[in-house]
């Protein structure tokens, strides 16, 4: 159930992004049912959990390394699910009206249900770096939602300023989860739960501690790092009313609670995070009274309340534990209406600019009525639910503070009186006489877009009014997951007599309204717009101003190091590979020599052979590219028969087809590029500069190169290593199901590194594919080669198909087109034979892309293009998709990803056949080779397409050589 609880979210968000995008109804009709049903699952398991069980699952992830996907629900993530799905789910309905039918509904919805999917993995999460994961994908689809409106300068700002804070802060978090993990022996979060009595008394508990709060502060916008979460404000209001109300900032105060028995207890605990949260709820409330942004308002607010549950955490009693569970679910519930009634306000008057706005009461009756009640339970109101969390908060902190700290209680209620006066201010809008002049005719808005707003303030009345029938079980319960069975008596009845927290609540609403009053009349607070003594405290500057610097140190660092030359890069690494190891090493041991007659002559001979072609194809590369080509095309050709001469057939087969393939690929590739002549003053003698450099590149390059081959002679000589072929040898047939070690051991043992190879190798053929599209030969490059350009040849005025059809190369492409199906047998067979005799999926797609290439070469473009239907994109993605399916069939079978089986199968004829799932995975990899070939095989083939158009100005014939030798020669390229 856990799993397809996390799981609804995710597919949702898959299926809504593949709908059109003028969708509307569709997307918000599948994410709305898939949040329903995920909220009807999770509302399903309060009863097992009340009974004091903890539904969980596991699966294995990591197992060598002691890993596990973990899903578990106690009463805590419970209570967190239910506020993510049951909020969510109104947002949803909400959202639903609040777009315009020029928002692309589908991307919105799509990013919502996956952020919803990623809360739902840090709730649910039962292991420690599985939530780092899920914290971090929160943080990339809130930015993906924060700059939904993409066009927007401030919604691009506010999305990059919120994800660099927060996936800064996972950073930190991630560094302090290992040092947990390290400490406990685990990163399972109940045994490290279980052993918070060592963590404390570890010499690391300090990192740990700071690195662990600097992940929950940064994502609950606590100071010093509140300021992203006003920016975040550029979102639309669904977004804000959902992350900035229910989920991301909550997720900080998740993160809090949950490790709370871990880490809490302790003088640095309550210190480093009271600090904080003091800070942020005096800062946060006194800033947001002077906002005349509606939104702005209510995020300062949100940051208050957030350092008021982050102060209530550091107290560290169990009482304190109560009441910050309590007040965070209170505050997402209230603050999720009020964000919505902005919106709605937004909506239906075109501004949220309090500064104009007054009256509304006249236009929005309903509106009005809501917004007043759910700000009433945001100022701590009695009857309201804010009320009974805000004055448990006072209690705790007359309790720690006593006489000595008494300054917590004072802080207490100046946070408590700035919440009343921001109210006030909130809901100063909508009463006076109608504003005119808005941009837009304030009205009601649809009856389902106030329904969630409805729902909500019901919800806090029926809190404030009856508050243990309606939330005393769910409390309890998710009081119980995290203080055991240490849970303190409390009491959610509304009176309590009069008491001091009683006395500093009507405190805090007498002054608030005193205060309020005070700065509308002396003050000018509905005209302000700026915070008054603060103003200069500007994080949100302080950021930039650090941004600009890392940008700018970092362009001088490039400026000061680096070069865009080719030749410079590569100096500054090989001198590096030659010196750094030297140094490291220094001083070094002698390398054995071979004993005497044990060199073959004619390998060495061979190697000669194919050095000397690399040492020519360097030479000529500059001036002579086809012969540059060919000499490399040797070289290749003799690593081929080395790989053939050591006895490994299967890499002298691939080594072979890869070589040919990329031969002429790279053939192609340098039809297109502009000639290059040799310059006449480079004929003679080179001046003694050029000489001098032309001699240290040599000696850096003889040095790199002599220090790679000793690098690979040492290792290859080195005595006594304990070699793992034995490994694969005694198991791949038993546990493979095949004989061909190599082949077994790319699809089966190392399969997982085969599938991201190939995945590389579809993103590198997409990648080269869309740069080719918008490729442009140059001018001079366009014409037909000055080789082929002779007024008597009778091939100069025909088109590839034509020379097939009935001109010089008829014979050939008979031949070939014949011999296509054979080259075709062949590929399946060796394909077929790969599992046990050299062969497999890799060098079978390289035969059967030669097939193709060479029907490219022979009949042309259109002729291939006319007969074969061919779409490489839809071949590699057919490939990936039979490998990674592979893969999800052992998984969804309880084995680990990727786990082979072999089922044998008697046939009729055939009789009886061993037919193993890394067959699939193999047949992926055969799709995967001939899409990527063939997709950039098409890139290269469609330039003599565009090069067919007619061309102003172009040249041909004997007109060409005077055309191209009137091109000036070159500089000399260094």
């Amino acid at each position: 159930m856990l799993l397809l609880l996390l799981l609804l979210p995710f597919a949702a968000a898959l299926m809504t992004a593949c709908m059109p995008g003028g969708s509307r109804d569709r997307p918000a009709a599948v994410a709305g049912i898939a949040s329903l049903v995920a909220l009807v699952l999770a509302a399903s398991q309060f009863g097992v959990i009340a009974g004091g069980a903890v539904p969980a699952m596991r699966f294995a992830w990591l197992p060598a390394f002691g890993l596990e996907i973990i899903l578990r629900m106690d009463g805590l993530a419970w209570v967190f699910t239910m506020l993510v799905l049951g909020i969510g789910l109104l947002v949803l309905l909400y959202a639903r009206y609040y777009l315009s039918r020029r928002d692309p509904a589908h991307r919105f919805y799509a990013c919502v249900m996956a952020f919803m999917g990623a809360m739902l993995g840090v709730v649910l999460s039962g292991n420690l770096i599985q939530l780092v994961v899920f914290w971090e994908l929160t943080s990339a689809t809130s930015f993906l939602l924060i700059g939904y409106w993409q066009e927007r300068n401030d919604a691009r700002r506010g999305a990059r300023m919120a994800f660099t804070v927060t996936t800064a802060g996972g950073l930190c978090l991630l560094a302090g989860v290992l040092l947990l993990g390290h400490i406990a022996g685990s990163y399972e979060l109940e045994k490290v739960l279980a052993a918070g009595n060592a963590i404390r008394a570890h010499a690391w508990y300090v990192p740990a501690l700071v690195l662990v709060a600097l992940g929950a502060l940064t994502k609950s916008a606590q100071f010093p790092f509140h300021f992203w979460l006003p920016h975040a404000m550029a979102a639309p209001t669904p977004v804000s009313s959902y992350l900035h109300s229910a989920t991301m900032v909550k997720a900080g105060i998740f993160l809090l609670i949950r490790l709370w028995p871990a880490l809490a207890g302790t003088e640095e605990w309550t210190w480093l995070l009271g600090t904080a949260g003091v800070c942020t709820l005096l800062l946060g409330s006194w800033f947001a009274i002077f906002q005349w942004d509606m939104k702005g308002l209510l995020a300062y607010s949100t940051i208050s309340h957030l350092g008021l549950i982050t102060v209530l955490l550091s107290i560290g009693t169990p009482l304190s534990v109560v009441a910050a569970i309590f007040h965070t679910m209170n505050h997402a519930v209230f603050k999720a209406s009020l964000f919505m009634a902005v919106g709605i306000v937004d909506h239906e008057t075109g501004t949220r600019d309090m500064r104009l706005l007054r009256g509304l009461r006249r236009a929005m009756p309903h509106t009005a009525a809501l917004a007043v009640v759910a700000s009433a339970a945001m100022a701590g109101v009695p009857l309201m639910n804010g009320f009974l969390s805000k004055e448990m908060f006072f209690a705790e902190t007359m309790i720690v503070g006593g006489s000595d700290n008494w300054w917590m209680s004072v802080a207490a209620v100046l946070m408590g009186l700035f919440s009343v006066v921001y109210s006030l201010r909130f809901i100063s809008v909508f009463f006076g006489p109608l504003a005119q002049g808005l941009p837009a005719e304030p009205h009601e808005p649809a009856r389902w877009m106030r329904a969630p707003i409805e729902l909500l303030v019901l919800l806090c009345i029926a809190v404030g009014v009856m508050p243990e029938r309606v939330v005393g079980d769910v409390l309890a319960v998710a009081a119980r997951s995290v203080l055991g069975p240490t849970v303190p008596d409390y009491d959610l009845a509304i009176w309590h007599g009069v008491n001091l927290p009683l006395l500093m609540s009507f405190v805090a609403l007498a002054g608030g309204v005193a205060v309020y009053l005070l700065l509308r009349k002396r003050f000018g607070l509905a005209e302000r717009d700026r915070v008054p003594v603060l103003h200069r405290l500007k994080g949100a500057q302080f950021y930039e101003n650090v941004m600009f610097g890392l940008s700018q140190g970092a362009a001088r660092l490039v400026g000061l190091a680096g070069t865009r030359r080719l030749q410079p890069q590569l100096r500054v690494l090989l001198a590096a590979f030659v010196a750094v190891p030297l140094l490291l090493a220094w001083p070094m041991a002698a390398l054995p020599l071979p004993a005497p007659g044990t060199a073959d002559p004619l390998l060495a001979l061979l190697w000669l052979i194919g050095a000397g072609c690399a040492l020519a194809a360097a030479w000529q590369a500059k001036y002579h590219r086809l012969a540059a080509l060919a000499l490399a095309g040797g070289t290749g050709l003799v690593t081929c028969v080395t790989f053939l001469w050591l006895s490994a057939p299967d890499l002298a087969l691939t080594q072979l087809m890869v070589e040919t393939v990329t031969t002429v690929l790279v053939l192609l590739g340098l039809r297109w590029l502009p000639p290059r002549r040799q310059p006449a003053h480079l004929a003679g003698r080179a001046p003694a500069k050029t000489q001098l450099r032309r001699a240290r590149d040599a000696a850096i390059a003889v040095a790199g190169g002599l220090a790679l081959a000793a690098a690979s002679y040492a290792v290859l000589t080195r005595p006594g290593v304990p070699s793992i072929r034995d490994f694969f040898v005694l198991r791949a047939l038993p546990e493979g199901g095949g004989a061909n070690v190599v082949n077994v051991l790319l699809v089966d043992f190392r399969g997982f590194d085969t599938m991201g190879e190939i995945t590389v190798l579809s993103a590198v053929a997409l990648t080269v594919y869309a740069l080719l599209r918008r490729f442009r030969p140059a001018p001079e490059s366009i014409a037909i080669p000055m080789q082929q350009a002779s007024d008597v040849d009778p091939a100069i005025g025909q088109k590839p198909a034509q020379q097939a059809r009935d001109g010089y190369l008829m014979v050939q492409a008979v031949y070939l087109r014949f011999l296509m199906p054979v080259m075709g047998v062949v590929a399946v067979y060796f394909f077929m034979r790969g599992h046990n005799l050299p062969g497999g999926g890799f060098v079978a797609g390289l035969i059967f892309a030669a097939t193709l290439i060479v029907q490219y070469m022979v009949a042309g473009t259109d002729w291939v293009e006319s007969r074969l239907r061919l779409r490489p994109n839809r071949w590699i993605g057919w490939g990936l998709a039979c490998a990674r399916g592979t893969g999800l069939g052992a998984w969804l079978f309880g084995y680990p990803f990727l786990t082979s089986h072999t089922a044998h199968v008697t046939l009729p004829v055939l009789g009886e056949l061993h037919v193993p799932s890394a067959f699939l995975f193999d047949l992926g990899v055969f799709l995967v080779v001939v899409g990527t070939t063939m997709l950039i095989l098409v890139a290269l083939a469609h330039q003599s397409l565009r090069a067919r158009r007619p061309q102003p100005g172009a040249v041909r014939g004997a007109d060409l050589a005077a055309a191209v030798s009137a091109i000036p020669p070159p500089k000399e390229i260094q």
